[in-house]
């Protein structure tokens, strides 16, 4: 009995569901937990990363692409009359903003506008006063020099005053006046029966000039050798010529 049961125990097939051992004797784990646990353990590798990667941008530009097409099927779909109303508010906010555009550029235009209309008027009336001073409708002030000729005896004509007159122009005299008569372009001086005239007026003696220019050099023209002072004493008069830093011509012409 004891030979058959030793018979049997060698005789045991290794593949009958038993552990079976390693070389030490103790038992091997199983293959099929061992083969289950490397299937479930994750694997990461570069192009497993780069394909999920390409996945998700894929995913999010169809995502775009939806949106965006659901947008233009929006006016895609809609009727005539609603795409014209859409224009029509459309032209009138571009009108609206448009005409804030103007009012702006208008508010900010407004100022130079004034600035500039400003120095055009004013530079309007400072010509207006000039022409009317030089054509003599206007009173004048300014430097410049009194030329008192005085003759008792009478030998001072018509052609000395107009000689004085001219030498004050020659010498830069812009405003002239004879006595109350407001020099102008067109005054003459002719000896009257009752004295010398002038523009048709009688001036009574002793003449007097009232010039508006530079009193230097006015007071030296009529001064020089030679010249209208030597030229007035020598005719018996006697001449007194004051430059003055004031000069007040209101004497004024009616044409």
């Amino acid at each position: 009995m004891s030979g058959d049961g030793k018979a049997h125990g060698d005789g045991e097939a290794p593949g009958d569901g038993s552990a079976s051992e390693d070389a030490d004797g103790c038992p091997a784990a199983p293959a099929g937990p061992r083969v289950l646990t490397g299937l479930l353990s994750p694997r990461v590798s570069r192009a497993g990363l780069a394909t999920g990667l390409l996945c998700l941008v894929l995913g999010f530009a169809v995502a775009v692409q939806v949106r965006s097409t659901a947008r233009d099927t929006t006016f895609a779909a809609a009727r005539q009359d609603e795409l014209v109303g859409v224009l029509a508010d459309l032209g009138r906010r571009s009108e609206r903003l448009r005409g804030d555009l103007r009012e702006l550029e208008d508010a900010k235009a407004g100022p130079d506008r004034d600035a500039e209309g400003g120095t055009a008027l004013a530079q309007a009336r400072e010509r207006a006063t000039t022409s009317g001073i030089l054509a003599g409708t206007l009173p004048a002030e300014g430097p410049g020099i009194e030329l008192v000729v005085n003759d008792p005896g009478g030998g001072v004509k018509a052609i000395d005053l107009l000689d004085a007159l001219e030498e004050l122009r020659d010498a830069g005299a812009e405003v002239v006046q004879v006595n109350d008569v407001r020099a102008g372009v067109g005054t003459y001086f002719i000896d009257g029966g009752h004295g010398i005239e002038a523009d048709g007026r009688t001036l009574t003696r002793p003449y007097r000039f009232l010039a508006i220019g530079d009193p230097h050099t006015l007071a030296t023209a009529l001064n020089i050798p030679g010249g209208l002072a030597e030229t007035l004493r020598e005719a018996g008069a006697t001449v007194l010529i004051d430059p003055r830093a004031k000069v007040t011509v209101g004497a004024i012409r009616s044409q």
